[in-house]
């Protein structure tokens, strides 16, 4: 029940708002009665509100608890935030840590850039790799099985009408990626936005490639930077991977 339970979570935080017992239940391929018990449990310790109007559940604040906790003990919160904010300083865009979750990135710490436009990407984001600048830095630069596995298994979602949704094309996409460094989103995950990022790399033993413990962003409307706007953010975004590198702990 404690599996199921945390399914809950799972789909809970991966809405784009708050849900119904009955659409958990069908997401989850739950009978409703146990569904709407765990929901209740949930609800009780208060890893989950309940709008009585609506009759749907989101987050609670437990969760949001237990997710600074995390963040602190792994050193994100407290080391990310001040390279983040002198990076933003530097590009006038927003900046962006995220970090492998299984399938999808984990955004964990985000600065926004002075100007009138906010990114959504906020701490505690799940977002897809295969469209997404941080996540295909993080892939193209996995562990070589893990990379194959995760190119074979992920659903291409055509998040946005450029986003890729050909297996070849994606593999090429990341050869491109470990080529060059750094990956490129171009309205592939929002309209109107494009983002650069760079792998923030372990120390690799002898023998072995580096592997990318989180991925650095910055991220920009398309009516203020063009590709080569962004890649001209190269050295800035080189920099501050280079100090997260040598400042977070390997997990």
């Amino acid at each position: 029940m404690v599996g199921k339970a945390l399914s809950l979570l799972v789909m809970l935080g991966d809405a784009p708002g708050a849900t119904t017992a009955a659409d958990l239940s069908r997401r989850a391929d739950l009978p409703f009665s146990t569904a709407y018990r765990l929901l209740q449990s949930l609800q009780r310790a208060g890893f989950v509100d309940f709008e009585p109007e609506g009759k749907k559940y989101s987050l609670g604040l437990r969760v949001f608890q237990l997710g600074l906790y995390v963040a602190n003990s792994l050193g994100f919160a407290g080391t990310a935030t001040p390279v983040l904010s002198r990076l933003t300083e530097k590009t006038q865009e927003a900046s962006i840590l995220a970090v492998p979750d299984e399938d999808r990135f984990l955004t964990v710490a985000k600065v926004d850039g002075p100007r009138a436009f906010r990114v959504t990407s906020d701490p505690g984001y799940r977002g897809f790799l295969h469209c997404s600048a941080v996540g295909k830095a993080l892939l193209a630069f996995a562990p070589d099985e893990e990379r194959e596995r995760l190119v074979e298994s992920i659903d291409l979602v055509p998040v946005a009408p450029k986003a890729i949704t050909d297996r070849g094309e994606f593999r090429a996409e990341l050869d491109r990626v470990r080529s060059q460094g750094y990956s490129l989103m171009d309205e592939e995950n929002e309209v109107g936005m494009r983002a650069i990022a760079v792998p923030v790399l372990a120390d690799s033993r002898p023998g072995e490639e580096a592997r990318a413990i989180a991925a650095i962003a910055c991220s920009a409307p398309t009516v203020r930077m063009s590709v080569e706007d962004l890649v001209d953010q190269l050295p800035a975004l080189r920099d501050a991977a280079e100090e997260l590198a040598a400042r977070l702990p390997r997990p």
